[in-house]
């Protein structure tokens, strides 16, 4: 047996276990409805899709708030965004009082991050021992260079890394135009497949391999391109509301963030999208297959989840930032060594999880002693066994962008979503079990008043503990002005 599989911890009912590895995967932008084990049978994600039929899938799984950074602040530590201060797209703190790969090192791991971290320094690591960095472009400081431009320049040194020509927020599709191995998705699997190949250190390892895409420049290499060629993509979605954004008669540009684009334009970028999120499917297969050469795979804990969705042009509307289920439901696989859950797997756990539950999550699969007082996530491996009792519905939220009225608060227990957009007063009401697509607002529509008014008076009592103006006379108050960072924000 490899040297990272021998260490040791106790788990739950005393039995002792072998203190399995940690493999963290994620991808930036990825929507929950573009996984095969969803029920999306257009899109073909087998090593997913395998994670999923050997583990379990969360259908209900969120990202409280559906941008990047405020996103990996929870992922970081295990909070929600009012507690760990991020209330709509900023820099993520230097340091929190508690974080993920801080937590696991200090639990006996070692601790590498690969890909896109999206912190500020963008070389901070809040805690892993090392991070070999993909920033997708992005440079905060003249000197900075991330790891994969730095690769590149050193492999096809008279070659552009952006020769595609597409913006890291374009809403159109490319096929990637230089040699596959070029793409940040392959090296990124590359470097993690390294890693899983030559690991012998002594410790188990606690691995976050963190993909670029599919969030834009939608550009996968032409064999996944030519993959969804006769693929009937899913077309976008328009509900009965949301009329008002299609901007009519104005110049939309490349990077809009709502516009009719038309079909045609939509089921291109979908496709390029489609092709992006294959793309990132092989590469976790090849680490799977990795893991399997090595004898580690029933060691290792897998989880696979992003930051958040990808409108893609439903409701006319892209990118992230909103509440609607194409920018803040996400996916959340989960695959377990034997005998860390007891029952069947390939199951499908229907209660809400979010981001903030992967940090708890990750230190009870390590034996580590915590305080479950300190996070408001809880672990899914107690989910999954019906130990405790779990939250009913997860709270969402993002501050003002893209334009003013575009700040908004919501509740939703995977059945039912409320949303309260704060500087109008505006309430939206949805059945999601009969209408998943949320193209009726029952809000809207008359004969629901009492079911909007009881999740109105569930949102006042899970926005009472800010006090003013979010609840005024025990009652929702309007918001105007934006707030990025709330008080619990770790100002150092």
């Amino acid at each position: 047996m490899a040297a990272a599989a021998t260490s040791r911890a106790r788990a739950d009912g005393g039995r002792i276990v072998q203190r399995p590895n940690v493999l963290f995967l994620m991808a930036d932008q990825h929507r929950g409805d573009c996984v095969g084990a969803d029920g999306n049978p257009h899109i073909h994600t087998p090593s997913l899709d395998r994670i999923a039929r050997e583990g379990a899938l969360f259908s209900r799984a969120y990202t409280s708030t559906p941008s990047c950074t405020p996103a990996r602040a929870g992922l970081l530590t295990g909070l929600s965004p009012w507690h760990h201060g991020m209330l709509a797209y900023g820099a993520v703190s230097p340091r929190y009082e508690r974080e993920k790969p801080r937590l696991m090192r200090d639990a006996g791991y070692y601790t590498t991050g690969i890909g896109k971290m999206h912190w500020h320094p963008q070389r901070h690591t809040h805690g892993y021992h090392q991070t070999i960095v993909d920033e997708s472009g992005r440079a905060e400081s003249p000197e900075f260079v991330s790891d994969y431009r730095q690769w590149f320049r050193e492999v096809a040194p008279d070659l552009d890394p952006d020769a595609t020509g597409v913006g890291w927020n374009d809403h159109m599709g490319r096929m990637y135009v230089l040699p596959e191995e070029l793409h940040p998705t392959r090296w990124t699997g590359d470097v993690a497949v390294d890693f899983l190949e030559t690991y012998h250190r002594p410790e188990p390892f606690f691995l976050k391999v963190s993909f670029a895409r599919p969030h834009s420049p939608y550009d996968p290499p032409q064999r996944f391109y030519d993959m969804y060629e006769n693929e009937p993509v899913p077309g976008r979605v328009l509900g009965e509301w949301c009329a008002e954004n299609r901007l009519e008669g104005e110049d939309l540009p490349s990077h809009l963030a709502r516009g009719d684009v038309g079909a045609e334009t939509v089921r291109h970028s979908r496709r390029c999208y489609y092709g992006s999120v294959s793309f990132i499917d092989e590469q976790v297969g090849r680490m799977l297959s990795a893991l399997e050469r090595r004898g580690l795979l029933d060691n290792t804990l897998i989880v696979y989840t992003s930051d958040h969705g990808d409108m893609l042009g439903d409701h006319h509307m892209w990118r992230k930032t909103f509440a609607f289920e194409g920018s803040a439901r996400i996916p959340m696989l989960m695959r377990w060594p034997e005998g860390m859950v007891d029952g069947p797997r390939g199951r499908v756990e229907s209660a809400p999880v979010e981001l903030r539950d992967i940090l708890p999550t990750c230190l009870h699969a390590a034996g580590a002693p915590y305080d479950p007082s300190h996070f408001d996530g809880g672990s899914m491996l107690s989910l999954l066994q019906g130990r405790g009792q779990w939250r009913d519905a997860i709270d969402l939220e993002h501050g003002r962008c893209y334009w003013p009225e575009n700040q908004w608060t919501a509740l939703t227990d995977g059945h039912t979503k409320y949303i309260y957009f704060a500087p109008t007063g505006e309430e939206m009401l949805f059945d999601l079990d009969r209408d998943p697509n949320e193209t009726r607002d029952l809000a809207r529509s008359p004969g629901h008043d009492d079911l909007r008014r009881h999740w109105r008076q569930r949102m006042v009592e899970h926005l009472a503990e800010r006090g003013e103006p979010w609840v005024v006379d025990g009652d929702l108050g309007l918001r105007p002005d934006p707030m990025v960072y709330g008080p619990n924000y770790p100002r150092i």
